[in-house]
């Protein structure tokens, strides 16, 4: 189970990952973890005004079905398995999918587990990966020339309305109004849109919703 068998048993391999989610705005696979495991976020929930605050993944919607919940813990707990990474980029390739999301629900728990998504990256190379998170300070510890060229690191605002943060160089913000996310508008989906995988933007603007 630690391994990758190449074209092996995908329930196999779930066992060891958690298994991927399938997001219907995305136009490929995700990994999401639950909220209660945010580091930066578990603080910003409580502060109005923040991007956190009023947090869409945090028991609201699909996120407070008791299913739902046992999946995101399951994965919390597989990320610390031996063999994780290489069962993830297996998966991952498997899926045929050009674009995978990390963290449409959670974020980064360490430096450790952000090592381990860039192994990921490493062994998916024909896959855009895109890794929103707040987690500033476990970035400030990373060198960016270190991470995979397929690998979109956002560093997301933590005030509505506020600046985007200028301690990494690639970013997010969320805002009442000017937003650059086209979703709100096409279903709330990405559709052709592939701009948060698009190194030459510097930032997004979401909507706040």
């Amino acid at each position: 189970m630690n391994r990758i068998i190449i074209g092996g048993n995908a329930a196999k391999r779930k066992l060891v990952t958690g298994g991927l989610s399938k997001p219907s705005k995305m136009p490929g696979y995700a990994y999401n973890l639950p909220t209660h495991a945010c580091i930066v976020g578990t603080k910003l929930r409580a502060v109005p005004g923040s991007t956190c605050f009023d947090c869409y993944a945090h028991e609201r919607g699909r996120y407070r079905f008791s299913n739902v919940k046992e999946a995101l813990n399951r994965r919390l707990a597989a990320i610390h398995k031996p063999g994780w990474a290489l069962n993830m980029a297996a998966d991952i390739n498997a899926r045929k999918s050009r674009f995978f999301r990390w963290h449409d629900s959670g974020d980064i728990q360490s430096i450790k587990h952000l090592l381990k998504i860039f192994q990921v990256c490493r062994l998916s190379p024909d896959v855009a990966h895109w890794l929103p998170t707040r987690e500033a300070g476990l970035l400030s510890k990373i060198p960016a020339d270190r991470v995979p060229p397929n690998l979109t690191i956002r560093l997301s605002a933590t005030k509505v309305d506020g600046p985007a943060p200028g301690s990494w160089h690639l970013t997010s913000t969320v805002v009442t109004a000017g937003r650059t996310c086209p979703a709100p508008d096409q279903g709330n989906e990405c559709k052709s849109c592939r701009a948060c995988w698009d190194q030459s933007i510097k930032n997004i603007a979401y909507g706040k919703h």
